[in-house]
């Protein structure tokens, strides 16, 4: 296909001007030849028409017939004459020979004249036949009348030619015009095609070793003859091939110890990750576990009596703790995020129990700054996940009165305009965010005003957290915010579908009970300053506590007749143990379901859905006295319904 198309581009850049000059020529040509012939034709017909008009004179004066038929029949003698006619001044027809190809005489004047007939492919001419005078004295008659009288007519002579050898003639000449320009074209391609012949097998040769060059075989080299005219455009090309061939060897060697280094910084870099998540981890659990403790001590330091100066150092150690704590808290939800082990759980629910959450969690804190917290009712039912969503509400809320110095925080809902969505928007008459900043409040750790790194401004993880879970759930989040003219953050929720049963999932409501005197707790802790420390939080809110540092020691605490309500277990025990093997241990060892919940420092996504799949609520460390109150409370309240359904 590449010869063929090669040649027949040559052929025709060879051709294509050829044959139009060719035919241009030809035209010129045979229009003019065509005008001559014309010209010719009708300067024979007027001659001979007016020859018969001058013989024809004699036999109208005279009136003689035969001699006018004489003259008419000896025309048709003539080539092309069709028919002849000779009338009269008053336009009768006295003789006529031949057959006429017009059926409708024509208009006899003075002048003569040429009609076409296209259809019969004749032309008609009507000489004029006019008395000839001989003038006796044409200067005294001139001078007697002043003007020249016109001879007296004595009729026409009506002449019909044919224009079949006419045409015959053209279409000869039209045809071997024809012939030649036909001719010269075949004698122009061959031609070309034996002159294209030199050009085109080199194009081909170079096109050939370009396409195997092009292809990796840069070893291809093309063979250059002395007579071939791209001689120079070969030896080009074979240079060409021979650097590229050299460039190839060399990157090749380069790729390769590139290829080597990189192998041996990606071990490096795989090495110092590991050893990083390593220390990262162990970090992690190191740190959170005498922070756990921590928290666990000074939580039952506050319970007890002190006076107005060590209260208040109490709680500069208590507010230090939870600093911590929200930091620690912070990264944990991070990590989560990162390492994707958040699950999403949709649900239609009631958007007017996170907001009834919200308002009775937050309005202590809105009154200790002096603003006013202002919850609108709503009666919306949306399809997302209610504790990420509370999540994030908690977390823009939060934000709001944190940098609200006066005024008030508003948390309103409105359905949008589709009628599909709600909007959720958090209000606030704070400092306000400017516009260079609404980008990058997003990012973790980032703060507008906090170069000092004031804990009491928040540690810049609570938006990021925001953004990211939103990100997460679907749900778009917008800000509008001016700099000392408040901010709004909007998020838009799915409503729950028509027909989607509204009701709130079978679970128990919480029941609300001031004294869990009485509750027994098995506590399995390996860390001494951690067990101590929950044990007596624990036993300052009245549970009958027992405590192991393993497996072994829980099943001995059974043995000696300890009958747990609820076990708290650490997940990392020691010689290798879990949570979640003693704990099953123990449930068997006690024949029956053991309400129970695990600890951790660990922030790794498989414990998550490990805990998950056992069905045990994980609390990371550090745990909060409060939240683990909450969570010992829910569990005695199930105990009581289950209680009072065995009954």
């Amino acid at each position: 296909m590449k010869i063929v198309d090669i040649r027949s581009r040559m052929l025709l850049a060879a051709l294509l001007p050829m044959t139009l000059i060719a035919l241009l020529l030809a035209g010129v040509f045979l229009v003019s030849r065509f005008d001559d012939i014309d010209e010719a034709h009708s300067q024979r017909a007027r001659s001979l028409a007016r020859q018969l008009a001058t013989a024809s004179e004699y036999g109208l004066f005279s009136a003689n017939i035969t001699h006018l038929q004489t003259i008419a029949s000896g025309a048709l003698r003539e080539s092309d004459v069709r028919s002849v006619a000779i009338v009269n001044a008053q336009g009768q027809i006295l003789v006529h020979a031949g057959k006429p190809g017009y059926t409708t005489p024509p208009i006899l004047t003075r002048l003569e004249s040429e009609i076409p007939y296209p259809e019969a492919r004749t032309d008609l001419l009507v000489q004029p036949i006019a008395a000839m005078e001989v003038k006796l004295d044409d200067l005294f008659e001139a001078k007697a009348t002043g003007a020249v009288v016109p001879s007296p007519l004595l009729g026409h002579v009506l002449i019909e030619f044919s224009r079949e050898s006419l045409l015959q003639r053209e279409r000869d000449i039209l045809l071997v015009g024809l012939a030649l320009t036909f001719g010269g074209w075949l004698f122009g391609g061959f031609l070309a095609v034996r002159l294209g012949r030199g050009v085109v097998h080199p194009i081909l040769r170079v096109s050939s070793l370009i396409e195997r060059i092009g292809r990796g075989e840069l070893s291809a080299r093309a063979t250059v003859f002395p007579d071939d005219p791209l001689r120079d455009l070969q030896l080009g090309v074979n240079q060409m091939a021979e650097r590229l061939e050299s460039g190839r060897d060399e990157l090749e060697q380069r790729i390769a110890l590139a290829t080597l280094e990189l192998r041996e910084k990606k071990e490096e870099a795989e090495t110092a990750t590991l050893a990083k998540s390593r220390f990262l981890a162990a970090a992690s659990h190191d740190l959170r576990q005498p922070t756990h403790a921590l928290g666990m001590f000074v939580a039952r330091l506050a319970q007890l009596p002190h006076d107005a100066e060590t209260r208040q150092l109490i709680g500069s150690l208590e507010a230090s703790v939870l600093a911590m704590q929200d930091l620690l808290d912070g990264l944990l939800d991070i990590s989560r995020l990162d390492a994707q082990a958040v699950q999403v759980q949709l649900r239609p629910f009631a958007l007017a129990d996170i907001f009834d959450q919200l308002h009775g969690g937050l309005t202590l804190t809105a009154v200790e700054k002096g603003l006013r917290l202002r919850v609108r009712p709503t009666t919306v039912w949306l399809m997302s996940d209610p504790t990420l969503l509370h999540r994030i509400l908690l977390n823009l809320v939060s934000n709001a009165l944190r940098y609200t110095r006066q005024g008030s925080v508003l948390v309103a809902c409105r359905v949008a305009g589709d009628g599909q969505k709600a909007r959720i928007e958090v209000w606030d008459s704070g400092i306000g965010i400017a516009p260079e900043h609404h980008q990058s409040i997003f990012k973790e750790f980032y703060q507008v005003a906090n170069t000092e790194r004031d804990r009491s401004k928040g540690l810049g993880l609570g938006l990021n957290i925001v953004e990211r879970t939103a990100r997460l759930l679907g749900h778009r989040l917008t800000l509008r915010s001016s700099l000392g003219l408040g901010t709004r953050f909007s998020i838009e929720v799915p409503l729950a579908p028509v027909g989607v049963s509204l009701e709130i999932p079978g679970a128990h409501e919480v029941k609300a009970i001031g004294d869990l005197a009485g509750l027994v707790v098995l506590v399995i802790e390996d860390d001494v300053l951690a067990r101590e420390g929950l044990v007596s939080l624990l036993e300052s809110w009245g549970c009958v506590v027992g405590s192991a540092e393993g497996l072994s020691t829980a099943l001995q605490q059974l043995e000696s007749g300890l009958v747990p309500d609820v076990i708290v277990s650490d997940y990392r025990l020691r010689d290798g143990e879990n949570g979640i093997e003693v704990i099953d241990q123990l449930r068997l060892t006690a024949g029956r379901p053991i309400t129970a919940c695990l600890m951790s420092g660990d922030t790794d996504p498989i414990l998550i859905q490990a805990a998950r799949e056992a069905g045990l609520t994980l609390l990371p460390k550090p745990v909060r006295p409060a939240k683990l109150r909450s969570l010992i409370r829910r569990f005695a309240a199930d105990i009581q319904i289950d209680g009072a359904d065995l009954v």
